[in-house]
């Protein structure tokens, strides 16, 4: 079940609140960004998913992929701002593969960080999200960059632990680059495993908003399309979780 692309910035909060997703193709989101900031470093941001280190978590359960993480916090009206490097941790409710544990990634590389490409986004997401839940007094914020990597021998594997929830309140995936792949098809589900929508992200800036709440998501694996040539996967999950004070982030 396919979904077309929303077509206006005013109506993604509804749909997401309605349905719990919504699907919006690079040109249309590459719009949305550039009315919040500059987006003037991208082929640098592009290419810092070359220098990822390799999940050593995930490899040692036989499963290969190449991350970075760095978190961020933000108050209602005020700007989104780094954190101290800390570990990425989701409870054995979220993630039955790796949870209950805390996991120290790479840190995202200090330019990525200052990027105007990242805080473009992250601004975007603190603006859409806060429409969402304007209550929120403050957002715990996450960033993931995921290369996921294939091989004529094994498939690469975006969602190792299957359709699931991410723990927090609110999911931008985006779409940086893919290269020799097939499928990686995002699929949307109710709780009850009913299936909502499905999409793959396959231009740059294709993206997928998600309430976590009321959905779960998942990725199908990507195989290469050629064995001879390299084939990856690469995205920028932000994950937003609102918390009361500092001292529940």
């Amino acid at each position: 079940m396919s979904r077309p692309s929303d077509s206006f910035d005013s109506t993604l909060p509804g749909l997401v609140s309605s349905r719990g997703f919504a699907f919006v193709e690079g040109d249309h989101m590459r719009s949305l960004l550039d009315a919040e900031g500059e987006l003037t470093d991208w082929p640098a941001f592009v290419a810092s998913w070359n220098h990822l280190e390799v999940d050593e978590y995930l490899a040692a359960k036989g499963r290969f992929r190449r991350r970075r993480h760095a978190t961020f916090s933000a108050t209602i009206d005020g700007p989104v701002v780094p954190e101290p490097h800390q570990a990425h941790f989701q409870s054995l409710q979220y993630n039955a593969l790796q949870g209950d544990i805390q996991r120290w990634f790479e840190p995202v590389d200090a330019a990525v960080i200052n990027s105007a490409t990242l805080r473009t986004i992250l601004r975007y997401c603190h603006r859409f999200f806060g429409l969402l839940a304007p209550a929120s007094p403050r957002w715990h914020i996450e960033v993931h960059q995921f290369r996921i990597e294939a091989t004529a021998d094994s498939v690469g594997e975006p969602t190792p632990e299957g359709s699931h929830r991410d723990g927090v309140d609110y999911v931008l995936v985006l779409l940086v680059n893919r290269q020799n792949i097939a499928s990686g098809t995002t699929t949307i589900h109710a709780p009850d495993g009913q299936l909502l929508g499905d999409f793959t992200l396959t231009h740059a800036l294709d993206a997928a908003l998600i309430d976590d709440h009321r959905v779960y998501h998942g990725v199908t694996p990507v195989a290469p399309l050629s064995a001879a040539e390299p084939a990856f996967r690469d995205v920028l999950v932000v994950t937003f979780r609102a918390t009361a004070t500092p001292s529940e982030s």
